[in-house]
C-alpha cells in the first residue's frame, strides 16, 4: 500500500495560544508517508513564528494577512498529492489521526477530499470550546439552515442537508449533489490535481471549493469516523468579533466577485427565517438548549441562546452598515 505525500497548510495571526497543542499534535502523528508543514503568517507579533521554528515548519509571509489568503499561497507552495488544511487552533486527537483521515484516498481512487466527522469534546476545555464542540459549528445560524458539517448533539446528525452516505466502518461516503454542506475547514484534506482545478488566485474559500467541483464532475466524499478539536479562545467578546468577521468578510469578498452564491438560496432564506423567528420567541433556543443537554449533560450550554441572540444582532447592525462600508473588516490586534 503506498501512501501519498501530504502537504497540511496552516494560516496563522498572533496563534501563539493555541499553536503549539496543534503542531504537537502534527509532530506525532504516525503516518507512513511523507508530511510537510507549510505555515503562512500574517504578520504575527507575539511568539507565533518562534513556535514554527521550534517545530521546523516551513514560513512564508502572508501579505494579505486572511486567512483565506494564507491558505491560497500555501496550496501554491505546496509539494503534496493531497492538501490539508487545518487551523492554527486545530488539535489532531489521537497519533494515527492523519492516517486514519487518509486512508479513504488509499483505498478509493474516486474519493475526492475527507474530513473527520465531528469536533471532538473534551470535559476539561474552556466553556466556549464544549459549547461548540457540543453544536457542531461555530455560527448558530447553520444550525437553522441545515448548513453544517460536523455532529451536533441537538440533531443528532453531521448535517442537516439530506445527504444519502454510504457506511465503510470508519468512514462514509457521497457524492455531492444540489445541496453541499459546509465542508472545507477544521481538518479538510483534498487530492492537489482537484483543488488545481478550482480557480485560485489570492484567495482560497474553502467552503466554496466543492462547490465549484462538483458544478462540473461527480465528486465522492469521505466523513471519517475521527474527531478534530476545535480551540476557542477567548470569550464572549470574541465570538461577537468572530461573528463580525465572518459576515463583514462574507459582503465583501461576494461584492468583490470572490464568493461562489449558493445554488441553494430557499433553503438559505427559509433557514434564516426560522433562526430570527426562534430567537425572537426563546422557546425554540430553550427548547434546543434542553434536548442538547439531555444528550450530553454540560452547562456550557447555557450560551445557547445568549449566542444566537448576538449572532443575530451582530449580522443585523452589520447589515444596516453595508451600504456604508468599502472595505474588509481590520484585522489590526487580531490573535487566537
Amino acid at each position: 500500500m503506498t501512501w501519498p505525500y501530504i502537504s497540511i497548510v496552516i494560516p496563522t495571526l498572533n496563534s501563539q495560544r493555541t499553536l503549539t497543542e496543534c503542531l504537537e499534535s502534527i509532530k506525532t502523528q504516525v503516518y507512513p508517508g511523507r508530511v510537510e508543514v507549510i505555515i503562512t503568517d500574517g504578520g504575527s507579533y507575539d511568539d507565533t513564528l518562534k513556535i514554527v521554528k521550534e517545530y521546523g515548519a516551513k514560513i512564508y509571509r502572508n501579505k494579505l494577512i486572511t486567512a483565506e489568503a494564507g491558505k491560497a499561497l500555501g496550496y501554491k507552495k505546496a509539494n503534496g498529492e493531497i492538501i490539508g488544511f487545518i487551523d492554527s487552533d486545530n488539535v489532531l486527537t489521537s497519533d494515527h489521526w492523519l492516517k486514519m483521515i487518509i486512508k479513504p484516498f488509499v483505498e478509493d481512487k474516486e474519493i475526492v477530499a475527507s474530513e473527520p466527522i465531528n469536533f471532538e469534546y473534551r470535559k476539561n476545555d474552556d466553556w466556549l470550546t464544549r459549547y461548540f464542540a457540543l453544536l457542531g459549528m461555530g455560527d448558530p445560524i447553520n444550525l437553522f439552515i441545515g448548513w453544517y458539517d460536523k455532529y451536533s448533539q441537538i440533531t443528532d446528525k453531521w448535517t442537516g442537508l439530506n445527504i444519502k452516505a454510504k457506511d465503510w466502518g470508519n468512514y462514509l461516503t457521497f457524492f455531492l449533489e444540489k445541496d453541499i454542506p459546509t465542508i472545507g475547514a477544521n481538518g479538510f484534506f483534498i487530492r492537489k490535481d482537484k483543488l488545481d482545478k478550482y480557480p485560485i488566485k489570492d484567495y482560497l474559500f474553502d467552503i466554496d471549493v466543492l462547490k465549484y467541483l462538483s458544478s462540473r464532475e461527480k465528486v465522492k466524499i469521505a466523513k471519517v469516523k475521527v474527531g478534530i478539536i476545535h480551540l476557542f479562545s477567548g470569550n464572549i467578546s470574541s465570538f461577537v468579533r468572530k461573528q463580525r468577521r465572518r459576515i463583514s468578510d462574507f459582503f465583501f469578498f461576494s461584492r468583490k466577485g470572490f464568493r461562489s452564491s449558493n445554488s441553494n438560496s430557499i433553503r438559505i432564506y427559509w433557514g434564516l427565517f426560522k433562526f430570527i423567528l426562534a430567537t425572537l420567541l426563546i422557546f425554540p433556543l430553550l427548547l434546543q438548549m434542553i434536548i442538547g443537554f439531555l444528550r450530553k449533560k454540560d452547562i456550557a450550554w447555557l450560551f445557547h441562546p445568549i449566542a444566537c441572540w448576538l449572532t443575530l444582532v451582530v449580522y443585523s447592525v452589520e447589515t444596516v452598515k453595508l451600504p456604508f462600508i468599502n472595505g474588509m473588516l481590520d484585522r489590526k490586534g487580531w490573535k487566537q
